[in-house]
């Protein structure tokens, strides 16, 4: 794979790199938010800024490796990117231990899709998960995401289901290797709500599971 300006982070974000979309919102990072920096890469003060939080950041010396300290990291190695058009460029600049492959990894984390990345900051996903979801692309991400909260699916899991997806597997292939049904979920519903339901699916013959999935799908088309 060549390292130029083309292979920059293919990114499914809904807002531009940099700016601090959830590590500024102050009810997913409480105090944090107040000092969320947004790395633009076409402004040099700010591009300089996010080569040195790489650097310190490969090389853990720029705070407590919490999410929040994971997920700006993660922000100056995109943002680093895009200034310098290319992994290899952004990797001599940071210096350190900042290696492309270290960059890269990043890089990618922060261009998951917002709704990943709030439970990255909630701390409902790992950051050492979120680099393997990212690893993934299209579809296959939020659907390992989803997959990984509702079945509490460890590190080492997220991995394997990674690795099998990139191998050619679908997502479902690779979640069942794990023995997990992908779109199998828990969740509690009102008494009311469950018994209509029950009553409803019993008369029309059909699974619950059904019925709660074409109510769904037309709410959402709405």
């Amino acid at each position: 794979m060549t390292d130029g300006p083309a292979e920059g982070p293919p990114t499914d974000r809904e807002s531009p790199v940099g700016r601090p979309v959830i590590r500024g919102d102050p009810t997913l990072t409480g105090e944090h938010a107040e000092r969320a920096v947004a790395f633009d890469p076409d402004d040099p003060d700010r591009l300089a800024e996010a080569a040195e939080t790489v650097r310190q950041f490969s090389q853990n010396t720029a705070g407590d490796p919490d999410n929040v300290y994971m997920l700006r990291g993660a922000a100056a190695c995109a943002a680093l990117v895009r200034g310098e058009g290319s992994y290899k460029a952004a990797s001599e600049r940071a210096g350190g231990d900042a290696t492309v492959a270290f960059i890269r990894k990043w890089s990618r984390v922060h261009d998951l899709p917002r709704s990943i990345r709030r439970h990255v900051a909630k701390g409902e996903i790992a950051p050492t998960a979120a680099k393997h979801i990212a690893r993934v692309a299209g579809e296959a991400r939020p659907l390992l995401a989803w997959a990984a909260l509702d079945h509490d699916l460890t590190v080492r899991q997220i991995r394997s289901v990674a690795s099998t997806v990139n191998d050619g597997h679908t997502v479902e292939e690779a979640l069942a290797a794990e023995g997990v049904t992908l779109g199998e979920m828990s969740m509690e519903l009102s008494q009311n709500a469950y018994c209509e339901l029950r009553r409803q699916a019993a008369l029309e013959d059909v699974d619950p599971g059904r019925l709660v999935g074409e109510a769904l799908e037309a709410y959402l088309d709405d």
